[in-house]
């Protein structure tokens, strides 16, 4: 039966077979807009998820298995250095004569440190060189010597009239990387660059406390490492 009303056509069909007309159970009523063809009604499918076992790191696909033990492989380590485990550890000064009134102070301050953290005297060997110049190359034979944990270099270089200033500086800066690079051996920069005296004497003891010993905490530190 058909009928026909404010501009549509509704047509009674029956549910399962889509077409047709007639009368009974199991049909409905639907609405379709006039000239336009009977739309076929599909029942939905069912759609089944499923997951992987493994899954995507940086373009490489990794086993869920190994998942746990690649985590772990990634745990960061670290190594700190203790001013507490001192005992066993032996360190080598390295000691520039020129400036010595600064450079003495500078030493002083260092061998208080080491034995303020339980570092036996036996185990401090000091070392006088002329000047800065020459204790990158004294500190790296100490190094090579593999007697010692770590290398503490002390000094002082006071700007003056000329650029000697600049030349000593940089050779004893770079001596010192240079001789930790080839010996292996932590050679830690203890050289003071000042632009006058008063500079030099507040680091070494004055008002800005003793470069030295805080050099010294830093050859601890790294030694035990």
């Amino acid at each position: 039966m058909a009928s026909i009303g404010n501009g549509r056509c509704w047509i009674q069909e029956r549910l399962l077979s889509g077409s047709g007309s007639g009368s009974g159970r199991g049909s409905g009523v639907f609405p379709i807009p006039r000239g336009r063809p009977s739309a076929t009604i599909l029942p939905r499918k069912s759609t089944s998820l499923s997951f992987s076992s493994s899954f995507q790191l940086q373009g490489f696909p990794v086993d869920m298995k190994q998942r746990s033990s690649f985590v772990q492989a990634l745990a960061v380590r670290r190594f700190v250095g203790s001013l507490a485990k001192t005992q066993g550890l032996r360190f080598a000064v390295v000691v520039a004569r020129f400036n010595e009134i600064v450079t003495k102070q500078l030493l002083e301050g260092a061998l208080d440190a080491f034995s303020k953290y339980s570092v036996n005297e036996e185990d401090i060997d000091v070392v006088w060189v002329p000047g800065c110049f020459e204790i990158g190359i004294v500190a790296e034979r100490l190094g090579k010597s593999q007697k010692y944990h770590a290398i503490l270099c002390i000094g002082a270089v006071i700007r003056g009239d000329t650029s000697h200033y600049d030349a000593v500086a940089n050779s004893a800066a770079s001596g010192v990387l240079s001789a930790g690079l080839n010996s292996g051996v932590p050679c830690i920069f203890g050289v003071l660059t000042c632009d006058d005296m008063d500079q030099a004497l507040n680091r070494a003891g004055g008002k800005s406390g003793n470069k030295g010993a805080e050099c010294a905490l830093t050859a601890e530190l790294t030694g035990g490492m």
